[in-house]
């Protein structure tokens, strides 16, 4: 049941709003399935709204001129984007690793951290790009004190957009995907105040020259729409976020060798815990059976066996590192199901000690 996927910062289900608005554009009987740069009336439909979804993004964004979102396919492609217009930059130890791969291939430095502070690069940097939310603790990060360290500045701002306040102002730029707002897979964006990069793809005049590729309308149309419920309903799908992190930590009061690893100053979608003797992966496979969706990290990572290097990153005791589960709440969860969740970690906890 949709009610116990507590696993939406790898991603979120589609809002049925989203997906009835979206389907006219895959459809023979609508008009305006077309190619959105075509010059008759089937692409200008298609473009139409492709514009009417970049208004809406950029409203959430809070972007000045809707011109300043190129659509991408996510976030990944938008880090990887500006990580390689600017060799030789800088960035945090707890990027996600869409953003901290890139900078490694294109000369990186890391930004010496306490915790999640970060101190300023030696000089003035020509890029410094920062995460704004962890998206494995939830973790706020304060990049816009590194502003006058940078000559340009930049933030993967993936867990932030539609689920918490996020200041744009500072930024040259920002990555996103529609996917960790209840659009739909394979669409985001990068918010660019003056274009100056050089494309990564080539081939197409597409998004004003600057990203090659026919444009996926219906995804586009889907994150446009998204966003509009976003900028509605942040607030109340915060508070709601609040309410259910609040039950399971009450749910987990009790069990022994147990630390929050999220911070106090984190977001309220995203709890992570750790406990002491037991394997992440193992207690995401126990909850399954329970029908409790939850991960021991992010997803792009899932397969791996190491452990986690933003929690290395961040000084986590080695006893509790492979025992770190990560809880993402989103707008579909139902209370009482957090609170259930809260019971079923505890017995699986006590479950799995035993096998040991």
């Amino acid at each position: 049941m949709i009610e116990r996927y507590f696993d939406n910062a790898a991603t979120t289900p589609i809002d049925p709003r989203v997906l009835r608005e979206m389907q006219p554009y895959m459809e023979l009987a609508f008009e305006g399935f077309g190619n959105a740069n075509s010059a008759h009336s089937f692409g200008q439909r298609a473009a139409a709204a492709v514009e009417t979804a970049r208004h809406r993004v950029a409203t959430l964004l809070g972007a000045e001129d809707p011109s300043q979102i190129y659509f991408t396919s996510g976030a990944t492609e938008s880090n990887n984007w500006v990580a390689a217009n600017f060799p030789g930059g800088w960035t945090s130890p707890i990027e996600h690793s869409s953003m901290r791969e890139a900078a490694c291939a294109n000369g990186f430095e890391v930004l010496e951290a306490r915790g999640y502070e970060l101190m300023p690069p030696p000089e003035t940097a020509s890029l410094i790009s920062v995460m704004a939310v962890n998206n494995e603790t939830g973790g706020l990060l304060d990049y816009s004190a590194l502003r006058a360290h940078a000559r340009k500045l930049h933030s993967d701002a993936t867990q932030a957009i539609g689920k918490v306040e996020f200041e744009l102002s500072k930024l040259d730029y920002a990555s996103f995907s529609g996917h960790k707002f209840y659009g739909p897979k394979g669409i985001g964006g990068l918010y660019s105040r003056e274009m100056d990069l050089t494309p990564l793809l080539h081939g197409g005049e597409q998004e004003h020259g600057m990203r090659s590729g026919t444009l996926n309308v219906p995804g586009i149309v889907g994150i446009g729409a998204a966003a509009a419920i976003a900028t509605d309903e942040m607030e109340a799908n915060r508070a709601k976020a609040i309410e259910m992190r609040a039950a399971v930590l009450e749910g987990l009061k009790d069990a022994a060798d147990m630390l929050v690893i999220s911070p106090e100053n984190s977001t309220p979608f995203i709890l992570m815990v750790a406990f002491e003797g037991v394997e992440g992966a193992a207690l995401v496979l126990d909850c399954d059976q329970e029908g409790f969706c939850v991960s021991a990290g992010a997803a792009c990572s899932a397969q791996s066996t190491e452990p986690s290097k933003v929690l290395r990153a961040l000084n986590v005791e080695a006893r509790l590192l492979r025992g770190a589960v990560r809880i993402s709440f989103g707008r579909f969860n139902q209370l009482a199901e957090a609170e259930r969740l809260g019971q079923v970690l505890c017995r699986s906890c006590e479950k799995l000690r035993r096998m040991v």
